[in-house]
């Protein structure tokens, strides 16, 4: 079961690349009798009235789409120019057509121009909801109405369960009537919680559905108009093909329906087209429809933010050296990776001939062959730098610098030999951001880099294949050595980059496996426990509850502890330790966290370590905050105090005194009997992870407060001590029924006190959830919903009472922050924080 759920993460990516195998096989079939030469040829002689004319419409099909965006601020009665409505509407959408339809990035896009502009988090989710529901409204009720009154014709090679698309058709339709009916019949407003969502009338459905049905045809007849001017179908009966061909590409989940979208244009195009001609239409399709928005939102986004910030555009460069650790190695991890992409396919398509001539043919060879081997390198490289290894840097240079000369050299392939010289001029000017010393052999790929490397090489190969297709393959080939010897050069760079790559993978297969996650053995508690004494914050003693696996650091100095819930891997506060080890320490988490295809998680980790949090490409949101008393500035005087003499007076009163008890052995039935009534009167059970529980080899490892009358305990916590007196802390604070009132606050008094005499610097009283999150307009989502779970929260957790009892002793409040990936992962892994904390979901519900 183990061993399945690890398994689990990498199933979708490797359907997906199971899908684009099979939509290349598709293709590969259908151009059975065309060249890539023919390819090439029809994409250059597209005449240029066809090219400016599907350009217009693209511009025309992009202002349509900036008709959901004017329509939801109807529909929201929020009042903005249409310049920026336009602005966000073709920023989102350039960017959700190119990288999915699923609207998650066209929408994080939306929400921070949106916010710019002083919308409020409740209105920027109704406008980004209402142009989901018109974006596929009208697709829905279009591709319906075509599949139905004009439903194309399903080629015999295609085995569909159905003989006709009309039941598509009807199964479009029926949720557009039923959204229809709904808000034709409900009268009041949708309510979610406290928020509340006015229905749009049928007369916005109308607009709504008109919208995207223009917006549709539009999109399709930008490829109509690239197709060969002699047209054997009308537009009508394309315009059905074009939607089938969309809910593929949807159904597929790659970025774009890519290869899918093309496969099902060619299979239902073939017989009126020439397929060369459709997949050059395809191809200049992508360009003009897909790209050059991309590349002009890009740009747009850029200006934006400059012209948002004129007043601090003398400051970029100082603000930039801030950010640039954590923006960097992500950009050059991509970029190096789209290089090595350029480079294995430039080597699968064939030479120019009239270049070869400059070049011998050995050297043809050569750098052809090594040329091939620097592309699938740079792919695997790509992972190293992301991961800020000093060796995946020099690797990358020495490779990037061979490049050149073999791009030179292979075929006088000089734009490629640019693109290799700019990534390398980008890395060596980065070179300060490279600077871990971890092996580069051990680095982990996760799902996604996977996926990525998989479709290049697949695409590699497939264009490879087709290009050289009327070549008759032999074992003869593998010898063949000629200028215009393309396929026997593409088939040698192959077999090279594919033994290169399986080294890689035989390499890793091979190195020692990752260790159990189970919890620790007593040795390891005793080795953690060492190091706990020499760290100055006390929740680094949570360590010795042994509930939590440890990872020890190459020098046994250092180490994390964390819990594992679905798949979050929970690191409990910062790792604890030397400090010179943290980096490299939260880095070898990640990547066993990686390993395990999971999401690493940081939990409760303080300001001071924020940046080693940004360089793990992680996202930073603040939790709550922690009160710390200054010990050295504490004291009973002042009219401020004046509660807590009174409170001592009166619990002293009642024959109490406190004492602190170094072993607490000969205490422990008479602390569990406290500890229990306790847990039956609060109708709760013990948590863990983040807090302590009642576990007697746990309790007697520390020294004991406790508060007796006449010789009884009626209350009592353990003790946390930190290294160099730094710090003072409890952890379990229970008491017992019939204890007098205020006996808790009577404690951490006398404890301040104690403290204060025994030289301790602070005294943490610990985290207040969501304390500290402020509700304003240009917060982010997560401040705005924290801080509303804290106001109107109390019913489930008492944030605010919790906060106001420990103000009372006049803390110094300081931040604490959850470092996690971001997007829609965040909800599931807060969900298993706390079910990791409550000891199962269950526990998240119930006290």
């Amino acid at each position: 079961m183990h061993r399945l759920k690890r398994l689990l993460p990498f199933l979708k990516p490797l359907l997906i690349l199971a899908l684009f195998g099979v939509a290349l096989r598709v293709l590969q079939d259908t151009l059975t009798h065309y060249r890539y030469r023919d390819v090439m040829h029809y994409l250059r002689s597209i005449p240029s009235d066809q090219i400016a004319l599907s350009i217009l419409l693209t511009i025309l099909g992009y202002l349509t789409m900036t008709g959901y965006d004017a329509l939801a601020f109807r529909y929201i009665r929020h009042r903005l120019a249409y310049r920026r409505i336009a602005l966000a509407s073709f920023i989102g959408y350039a960017f959700n057509n190119n990288v999915g339809l699923s609207g998650v990035v066209g929408g994080s896009l939306r929400y921070r121009l949106y916010n710019a502009w002083r919308l409020s988090a409740v209105e920027i989710a109704k406008v980004i909801a209402f142009c989901t529901i018109s974006f596929w409204l009208g697709f829905v009720v279009l591709g319906g109405t075509v599949f139905i009154f004009m439903p194309p014709d399903v080629p015999p090679s295609v085995r569909l369960p159905i003989h006709s698309v009309r039941l598509i058709g009807l199964l479009m339709i029926i949720p557009a009537a039923a959204y229809l009916l709904w808000i034709a019949i409900r009268r009041e407003p949708l309510r979610l919680r406290q928020w509340e969502f006015e229905l749009p009338q049928p007369g916005l459905f109308i607009a709504q559905t008109l919208i995207s049905s223009i917006d549709w045809i539009l999109a399709a007849a930008v490829l109509y108009i690239l197709l060969p001017d002699r047209l054997p179908i009308g537009f009508h009966h394309f315009l059905g093909i074009f939607l089938l061909a969309q809910i593929a590409g949807v159904v597929s989940n790659l970025p774009g329906g890519l290869g899918i979208f093309e496969a099902v244009i060619l299979v239902f195009l073939a017989q009126f087209y020439p397929a060369g001609a459709i997949l050059g239409s395809l191809v200049a399709f992508r360009a003009i429809y897909y790209l050059l928005p991309l590349g002009l939102a890009t740009l747009l986004l850029a200006i934006h933010e400059l012209l948002e910030r004129r007043e601090g555009v003398a400051r970029v460069a100082r603000v930039f050296g801030r950010w640039a650790p954590g923006i960097a190695p992500h950009l050059l991890s991509f970029t190096i990776f789209v290089g090595g992409a350029v480079m294995l396919l430039s080597g699968a398509t064939p030479a120019l001939v009239h270049r070869l001539h400059f070049v011998p043919l050995p050297i043809v060879e050569v750098s052809h062959f090594f040329g091939s081997l620097a592309g699938a390198a740079l792919l695997v490289l790509a992972r190293g730098l992301q991961r800020r290894l000093d060796a995946a840097y020099q690797l990358t240079a020495v490779v990037l610098g061979a490049s050149i000369f073999f791009q030179i050299f292979k075929g006088f392939d000089y734009e490629e030999a640019v693109i290799a010289a700019i990534l390398l001029l980008g890395l060596v000017a980065s070179r300060r951001h490279f600077y871990r010393k971890a092996t580069l052999v051990n680095e982990s790929f996760g799902p996604g880099w996977l996926l990525a490397i998989g479709l290049v090489l697949l695409s590699s190969m497939w264009l490879g294949f087709f290009s050289y297709k009327h070549v008759e393959y032999s074992s003869d080939l593998w010898w063949h050595f000629s200028l215009r010897g393309d396929a026997p050069r593409f088939l040698r760079a192959s077999i090279g980059v594919f033994s290169v790559l399986m080294l890689v993978a035989i390499r890793r297969l091979l190195r020692p496996a990752a260790p159990d996650q189970n919890p620790p053995a007593i040795d390891e508690i005793e080795r953690a426990h060492a190091i706990v004494t020499t760290d100055p914050n006390s929740q680094a003693n949570l360590a010795l509850l042994g509930d939590k696996p440890f990872l020890f650091s190459e020098s046994g100095r250092s180490f994390v502890m964390y819990g594992v819930e679905g798949r979050s891997w929970i690191a409990m506060g910062d790792p604890v330790g030397a400090d010179d080890e943290k980096s490299e320490l939260l880095w070898k988490f990640r990547e066993l966290v990686d390993l395990h295809a999971g999401w690493t998680v940081f939990y409760e980790v303080q300001r001071a370590n924020i940046h080693l949090y940004l360089d793990l490409g992680l996202t930073l949101l603040k939790i709550g905050e922690e009160a710390r008393v200054d010990l050295k500035e504490f004291s009973l005087e002042g009219g401020s105090r004046k509660w807590m003499r009174k409170m001592m007076r009166r619990v002293e009163a009642e024959n109490c005194g406190f004492e602190i008890v170094r072993d607490a052995s000969p205490l422990l039935p008479e602390l569990r009997t406290i500890s229990d009534s306790w847990l039956s009167e609060k109708k709760a059970r013990e948590k863990g992870f983040s807090l302590g529980f009642f576990a007697e080899d746990y309790v007697k490892r520390f020294p004991i407060a406790v508060v007796k009358r006449e010789g009884r305990i009626v209350a009592f916590s353990n003790l946390w001590e930190s290294a160099g007196r730094e710090e003072l802390s409890v952890d379990l604070m229970r008491h017992a029924l019939d204890a007098p009132s205020g006996v808790m606050d009577y404690m951490f008094s006398q404890l301040m006190i104690w403290g204060q005499q025994e030289g301790y610097r602070w005294f943490n009283l610990g985290m207040a959830p969501l304390s500290g999150l402020e509700n304003r307009s240009l917060g982010t989502l997560w401040n705005r919903v924290g801080a509303l779970a804290y106001r109107f929260g109390e019913d489930y957790y008492n944030f605010q009472g919790l906060r106001q009892y420990k103000e009372k002793f006049d803390p110094v409040w300081e931040p604490t922050y959850l470092a996690s990936p971001g997007g829609l992962a965040l909800p599931r892994i807060l969900t298993n924080l706390a079910a990791l904390i409550a000891g199962g979901l269950r526990g998240v519900v119930a006290k």
